[in-house]
């Protein structure tokens, strides 16, 4: 049996776009970011406050702020994406956008410690909560375009 040209380009664009609408639907939404970077930088002061009930306030805090945003990103989910989706590429570059803020968080933080500047780790935490809050959301465009050229047949 032979499908004919025009009933096959139809059902390839409906397959990819079934894709695309697997991907949008499990990318992290972009408030994910800014929120996480807020509490870490909140728990970071309350723990540099060295102040016993601001540091189990900001731990608090955290915790349950950590908690509803994780939750908000799982009730938004619907499927899960699955690695061979992501691909090589995809994992590589979260690895590098992970190290990249966590270098930029360390180097700072030791170095305004050495200079002797007060609340060192949260002042340290400050350009990692901008590179989550502006970078996070390019990162997920990276990724979709990634997982959205992949071909429908199989891994890349």
């Amino acid at each position: 049996m032979t499908i004919p040209p025009a009933d096959a380009a139809r059902a390839l664009a409906e397959m990819q776009a079934r894709r695309e609408q697997v991907v949008d639907s499990n990318l992290v939404p972009g408030w994910f970011w800014p929120s996480v970077g807020g509490l870490m930088i909140l728990f970071t002061a309350a723990i540099e406050s060295a102040t016993p009930w601001l540091i189990a306030a900001g731990t608090l805090t955290y915790v349950i702020g950590l908690g509803l945003v994780i939750f908000g990103v799982v009730r938004h989910s619907t499927v899960q994406v699955r690695l061979d989706l992501i691909g090589p590429r995809g994992i590589l570059t979260i690895l590098g956008f992970s190290a990249v803020l966590i270098v930029i968080g360390l180097a700072l933080g030791f170095t305004l410690e050495a200079m002797t500047v007060p609340f060192p780790a949260t002042l340290a935490m400050l350009p990692v909560a901008a590179g989550m809050a502006f970078g996070g959301p390019r990162l997920m465009t990276h990724l979709r375009g990634l997982m959205t050229s992949r071909p429908l047949a199989g891994p890349r």
